[in-house]
């Protein structure tokens, strides 16, 4: 029971023992009692005047007089202006530590019996995973790990774009200036080589507008008639159309960047319950251009491609065919929409894209809509800002981006040299090292990038995230070691505890309580983190619990404790503070060391 619920119930118990009166719980209101007033939750008076028939402040004291006198769990109460502020007794604090101490994975939610697809990552597969499919990535990941504590059913799904003219690009780069060139000729990854082709395209592109233009011609006549783009265009028609040239090219090339992306991922510790393609998906929502035709929802024009005019809902025409015959992007969502929900009867489907493709999920919404979809209001965008770096923006065709493999690469050395200086290696062997190493890159990259609220835009510092001190990875990680270092001493010295050393007669001091306080809160807050699709709330929750026990660990000397039941509890306090860091950084995909 939470302290709001459990001040409510007995409020009702004391309206009906002083006033003889049934009270609609309902209509009672308990908040956190504010910083500047003494105790720990405010029940507000205002609604039982009626029963009590006298002031506020009366009214108030009554109440708690009554609980001083028959509730244990409260030790005392002040009442201001009508607000009757009640602090909590060590027993209530006990009882609820005994409570948190008997669920062994607590902060986990009951079976909700809700079926949600989470839809992240989705790469391209003309360029590798850069930092800001990082945060994609990290998002979507973290995201399906909160609503499952919440206790959903989630389906983690990746769609790749594996066709289209972007790939093309790729393609047709490759094969001008390739020589064959492949990813074990060269020694690099699958997907760096075709990232790379994609970028001698850009700069072949370029040089051509810039020639058309020195021969008069406009700027955006140059860009429409430059050769390389009217070939990347061919060639994404003839895929279209099956050509075995073309295919089997695309086949190849593909073939090397999953194997590049499946790589990155296994660093990055991101798995799918399931990958599309948007090669087999594209031609799912083409059935649904002609049903949108045969409803007169959507119009063909003159030159045979397929618009839906939305300016009636205040937004433009949409364009879901080309007018020869090829996709959009629209298409295949909408297709890949109506073939999740037939399938897995979702009762929520979560797209993790960044805030740039806001109005692109606003269409998909109202088209589903208007084809007579009654899920559509089930689609949720969980729209995220960009990350930028200390240097500035990114750009894949200019080659300006900051590749994931790259920066795992250094994030580790970071780490490495960082853990080398401040001599935090225990006498560890080489591959304990290792290990640690990459927890640490890993821990500080992904905190650093959680803790932010999904829908800004956030700057990403490697040389800060992999501070041992502050709101970081490391910091939380090192208190972990920390209380499992003191753990192990115990087990040293011969010391056993468990759940039956908590009992309602021990004395805390005002830290315990603090820590008591803070570690209830944790279900509360996986549920609020849920409902906001926010891992931001989670991480700052951990970094909260680390920093107050670093606090208590150095006002507190545990284990030189004499009174062994107060030893014995304060083991138990720090054992559960470790399970609930465990579980919280575990909903961010962040392992934590048990030492350093």
């Amino acid at each position: 029971m939470t302290p709001e619920n459990f001040i409510i119930a007995k409020a009702a118990e004391a309206v009906k023992a002083l006033y003889g009166a049934d009270v609609d719980t309902s209509l009672l209101q308990v908040q956190v009692t504010r910083k500047e007033f003494e105790g720990d939750y405010t029940l507000v008076v205002f609604p039982l005047l009626k029963v009590s028939h006298a002031s506020p402040d009366n009214t108030g004291k009554a109440l708690g007089d009554y609980f001083v006198a028959n509730f244990p769990e409260i030790a005392a109460f002040n009442v201001v202006k009508g607000f009757l502020n009640i602090s909590f007794s060590q027993v209530y604090w006990n009882n609820v530590f005994a409570s948190i101490v008997a669920v062994e994975d607590y902060g986990q939610h009951e079976p909700t019996g809700k079926t949600i697809m989470v839809e992240f990552s989705s790469p391209n597969t003309n360029k590798p995973l850069h930092l800001g499919h990082i945060r994609n990535n990290l998002l979507g990941w973290s995201v399906s790990q909160l609503l499952a504590a919440n206790g959903h059913d989630v389906m983690r799904v990746n769609l790749v774009n594996d066709r289209g003219i972007h790939i093309c690009k790729s393609m047709l780069a490759w094969k001008k200036l390739g020589g064959g060139e492949t990813p074990a000729s060269s020694g690099k990854k699958g997907d760096h080589l075709v990232g790379d082709y994609y970028v001698k395209f850009n700069n072949l592109y370029v040089a051509e507008v810039k020639e058309l233009m020195a021969k008069g011609m406009s700027e955006d006549e140059a860009k429409k008639e430059a050769p390389s783009l009217k070939e990347a265009q061919d060639m994404l028609f003839r895929w279209e159309n099956n050509d075995p040239e073309v295919r089997a090219l695309w086949e190849m090339m593909n073939g090397w960047v999953y194997e590049g992306f499946g790589q990155t991922y296994k660093n990055l510790g991101i798995s799918f319950d399931r990958t599309y393609y948007e090669s087999q998906t594209y031609l799912f929502g083409k059935a649904l251009v002609q049903k949108g035709l045969d409803m007169g929802i959507f119009e063909r024009q003159a030159d045979n491609s397929v618009w839906c005019d939305l300016t009636s809902d205040g937004l433009d025409r949409k364009l879901l065919l080309r007018g020869d015959g090829t996709s959009v992007y629209m298409t295949q969502d909408l297709g890949t929409a109506e073939q999740r929900f037939a399938e897995y009867s979702l009762d929520e489907h979560i797209y993790v894209v960044g805030n740039e493709q806001n109005y692109h999920f606003q269409v998909l919404k109202l088209i589903l809509g208007k084809l007579g979809f009654d899920w559509a209001d089930s689609i949720y965008h969980l729209s995220y800002g960009m990350v930028e770096l200390p240097e500035g923006k990114m750009k894949s065709r200019e080659g300006t981006v900051v590749d994931a493999d790259d920066l795992m690469e250094q994030m580790y050395n970071t780490a490495k040299e960082t853990s080398l200086e401040l001599g935090k290696l225990d006498g560890m062997d080489e591959k304990e090292q290792d290990e640690l190493f990459r927890m640490l890159s890993l821990g500080a990259m992904k905190y650093f990038i959680l803790k932010v609220d999904p829908r800004k835009t956030m700057l990403f510092d490697p040389k800060e995230s992999i501070d041992f001190n502050g709101n970081t990875g490391p910091f939380i990680q090192y208190t972990h070691a920390r209380i499992q270092s003191i753990l192990r001493k115990a087990a040293e010295k011969g010391l056993s505890f468990g759940a039956a050393d908590v009992c309602p007669e021990s004395a805390l001091s005002a830290k315990e309580i603090r820590i008591i306080k803070i570690l209830s809160n944790f279900p509360d807050k996986i549920a609020e983190a849920g409902a906001a699709h926010s891992p931001a709330l989670v991480a700052n929750y951990a970094y909260e619990l680390a920093k107050e026990f670093n606090q208590y660990y150095h006002d507190t000397p545990i284990l030189r404790e004499e009174d062994q039941a107060l030893l014995k509890y304060r083991l138990v306090l720090i054992e559960k503070i470790a399970k609930v860091l465990v579980k919280a950084m575990g909903i961010l995909g962040i392992d934590l060391p048990y030492r350093m």
